[in-house]
């Protein structure tokens, strides 16, 4: 069992994902940890499955999203779900803008990729991720603004957002499996 130590100093490794939570939090989450109970309560909390498990189904789903919540946005170029963004470097989706000369003008195109894990989650966090790479194009930065954008389109954000951190975690320690496969809890 790794002690907790307040959120203003070193987060344990296996908490890496919810860095900045009060201390308080990470003690909850700890207990759910030693008390093995962790993964249930996620399931409990989100039992479903998305069906989005391709680029097109990607795309239709995230342009569905584009044009009820940010109609005069810029066009995006490509859509995709990329197994190149790793967890690791605490990106789960990316949006980029990419520059290319066309004849005389410099033409910007956007593109979202969206980590491949997120093909094999509950649909909250699906959304999450599509909101928060969404919000960027009208807001660069992680700023009051940018959040705001993100609660008008997905009024339970935040709330996902931890989940989702909460996932990460479970993934991390091996407590989340499918249940129905062999061997799971």
């Amino acid at each position: 069992m790794t002690p907790l130590v307040p959120h203003h100093r070193s987060t344990p490794p296996h908490l890496r994902f919810l860095t900045g939570y009060p201390a308080h939090l990470l003690g909850q989450v700890q207990q759910l940890i030693d008390q093995h109970k962790l993964a249930d309560v996620l399931r409990q909390r989100y039992p479903d499955r998305h069906d989005v498990r391709t680029d097109k189904a990607l795309y239709d789903f995230v342009m569905d999203y584009k044009q009820r919540c940010l109609r005069s946005s810029e066009p995006l170029s490509k859509i995709a779900f990329d197994s190149k963004i790793q967890v690791i470097a605490h990106a789960l989706g990316t949006h980029t803008m990419v520059s290319r000369v066309q004849g005389g003008k410099l033409k910007a195109k956007r593109e979202i990729r969206v980590a491949s894990l997120f093909k094999d989650t509950p649909p909250e966090f699906l959304r999450m991720i599509v909101v928060h790479e969404l919000a960027h194009l009208k807001e660069r930065e992680h700023n009051k603004a940018f959040y705001s954008l993100c609660t008008h389109m997905e009024p339970h954000y935040h709330q996902y957002e931890f989940d989702l951190r909460l996932y990460l975690v479970a993934q991390e320690l091996k407590l989340w499996a499918d249940p129905t496969s062999a061997g799971a809890e």
